[in-house]
């Protein structure tokens, strides 16, 4: 069968499984959701102790990752996870007349043969930045890049590479952006599974040339899943094999000040990571 053909089926197959899935990991998705006021979709702001987020909403049990709010509060996007990895959508929920609607796949995230994961928007929730194997042209998965996809008057438009000099022949992941639309993101080198910490400054519309953050942050033997504050005072994100870490990979933070100057990584404690547990994305 032409790839013109299975490409339709396994969509069709793919936003099914995502459906019975969501439905079958907790209680079922219905329209029955209680009003969501506010821009935190109706739920309680955390004190100290992490909660559980949306339970039964956008937490359902199944493998969920990777939020994203729009400025005003009324999209949220998320990934879903099926089949360690094997099939990987970016959802969205959306708050209609004070309702929260069912999640369902975003439209530039149906095609199941490519990877879909790690959404952040722009300050202004205009752009949606994304990591995606998907090839600019053909139908064999290339390695992760950063993928970008504008909102119109219509809707999101057609996603498309961010192109170099941010994406390499390495693999690049996890994009985060500040409010002046500075790109934080990782970067994987060729032959290696050491992951390092980048930043590219948005000058007149265009990524400059990326810069690896300073030793004392890559302090680590790998350190993924960077989020970057909006006015790129603090970085949060994933670390391993650093001297007091909990589990097989912790959350820890590191402090920026007027200066660039960064502060080491600081563990942030046994109330977020746990020894049993790996902290990925924050």
């Amino acid at each position: 069968m032409p790839p013109s053909r299975i490409a339709p089926i396994l969509s069709a197959c793919l936003l099914l499984l995502l459906s019975g899935t969501l439905a079958g990991c907790g209680d079922p998705i219905t329209d029955d959701f209680p009003p969501l006021p506010g821009n935190y979709l109706g739920q309680p702001l955390p004190g100290p102790e992490p909660q559980l987020f949306a339970p039964g909403i956008i937490s359902t049990g199944c493998t969920t990752r990777d939020v994203a709010i729009t400025p005003d509060g009324d999209e949220l996007y998320f990934c879903q996870v099926i089949g360690r990895f094997r099939y990987t959508a970016i959802m969205v929920s959306r708050r209609v007349d004070g309702r929260l609607t069912p999640p369902e796949v975003a439209p530039f995230s149906r095609d199941p043969r490519w990877l879909h994961l790690e959404p952040a928007l722009s300050p202004d929730g205009k752009k949606l930045f994304f990591l995606s194997n998907r090839p600019e042209t053909g139908d064999e998965a290339e390695d992760n890049d950063i993928w970008v996809v504008e909102r119109t008057t219509e809707g999101w438009a057609e996603p498309y590479n961010l192109g170099p000099p941010v994406n390499t022949d390495g693999a690049e992941f996890f994009p985060s952006l500040t409010t002046d639309g500075t790109l934080y993101f990782c970067r994987t080198a060729p032959d290696s599974r050491s992951h390092s910490l980048f930043r590219s400054r948005l000058v007149d519309g265009a990524y400059q040339e990326p810069e690896r953050l300073p030793d004392l942050v890559n302090a680590a033997p790998s350190q993924f899943n960077a989020f970057v504050a909006p006015d790129e005072s603090y970085l949060i994100f994933g670390a391993v094999g650093l001297p007091d870490n909990r589990g097989a990979a912790d959350y820890v933070i590191c402090f920026r000040d007027e200066h660039d100057s960064w502060t080491a990584p600081v563990n942030l404690g046994d109330r977020i990571n746990r020894p049993t547990g790996a902290q990925w994305s924050p």
